[in-house]
This record gives structure tokens, C-alpha cells and sequence, in this order.
């Protein structure tokens, strides 16, 4: 049995998709919302994960820029390790030297090592590439939320498919 309880201890220790250590910050939480839940908040540009004992787990995140935010509900609609990318067309108007397609695991995938895909449309909370890592902490994208890929990881094995997600101003 303790060897047991040694393997989940290391199981639990390792970051998933081989990750650098996430910067995630436990802070209290006790904002009405039930354990399980992720909430972002637009203003503060943190993601937080919503834990049982009235805490959450902090990340910081990039949210949309002027015009392109949403607020509401959501919930995860698909789990993706390493996703290929296809620039939405409003994304390709804006930027028309974007290839149609940057597969998976590619350097310049602005989606990262994973995906969480939401159940609006071309909206996921994701990675990001080495080029946009600055980015986290801004308004810069299309209504997504981007995260470190780090703390994309640590979320990615927290979340489930129909986890509840909350935008707030």
C-alpha cells in the first residue's frame, strides 16, 4: 500500500505533456460558484479554477481585445493535446499571410501543447506559441483565452468534457 501511495504521489508531482512548472497561486475564492468550475475575469486577466474549501487555483491569461470579448456561460466541449489550427476567417482577414493550416506541435501554433475547445463558436481556452508568450496578462486575442502552456497543462488535467465555464467583466 505505501508503495501505492508513493506512485500516485509522483504520478500527481508530474506535469502533464512534460511541462515546465505551472504558475498557479491557490487564493481564496468565494464567489457562489460550485467546485469544478472555471471562471475568468475579463478585468483582472486571471482564469481561476474553482476548488471545495472556498479557494480557487490562479492563472494568469490573455483575454479577447476591444470588440472581439464575450461574457457568460459556457462549458468545455473537447479536450485537444497539441491541436492543428485553422485561422478563423475573421483571423484571416486580419491577417492574410496565415497559412490555412499550422499542424499540431508546431512552433508557430498559437494554440500550444493543448486546447480546451468551448461550446461557443472558435472559442478555446489554450497554449500559446514561444513568440506569444508575452501576450499572457493583455488583451490580445479573438475571444479566446490564452495561458502559458504550463498552466494550460495543469488545467487540462483538472477540467473534464461539460466542466461550466464563466466569463465575468
Amino acid at each position: 500500500m505505501r508503495s501505492l501511495t508513493f506512485a500516485l504521489a509522483l504520478l500527481a508531482s508530474v506535469a502533464p505533456f512534460g511541462a515546465a512548472q505551472a504558475s498557479t497561486h491557490l487564493v481564496n475564492f468565494r464567489a457562489g460558484y460550485d467546485a469544478g468550475t472555471v471562471v475568468i475575469s475579463m478585468s483582472q486577466r486571471k482564469l481561476y479554477y474553482v476548488l471545495d474549501d472556498g479557494r480557487a487555483i490562479q492563472y494568469p491569461v490573455a483575454v479577447a481585445k476591444p470588440g472581439k470579448e464575450w461574457l457568460g456561460s459556457a462549458r468545455i466541449e473537447g479536450k485537444h493535446y497539441h491541436p492543428d489550427w485553422t485561422p478563423p476567417a475573421v483571423v484571416k482577414h486580419d491577417h492574410p499571410n496565415l497559412p490555412n493550416l499550422i499542424p499540431g506541435g508546431s512552433s508557430r501554433n498559437p494554440m500550444g501543447v493543448a486546447a480546451l475547445t468551448l461550446d461557443r463558436s472558435e472559442i478555446a481556452i489554450h497554449g500559446t506559441s514561444a513568440t506569444m508568450r508575452g501576450s499572457i496578462g493583455s488583451r490580445a486575442s479573438y475571444g479566446c483565452i490564452r495561458m502559458l502552456n504550463e498552466d494550460v497543462s495543469d488545467l487540462y488535467g483538472r477540467v473534464s468534457v461539460g466542466t461550466p465555464v464563466e466569463m465575468t467583466p
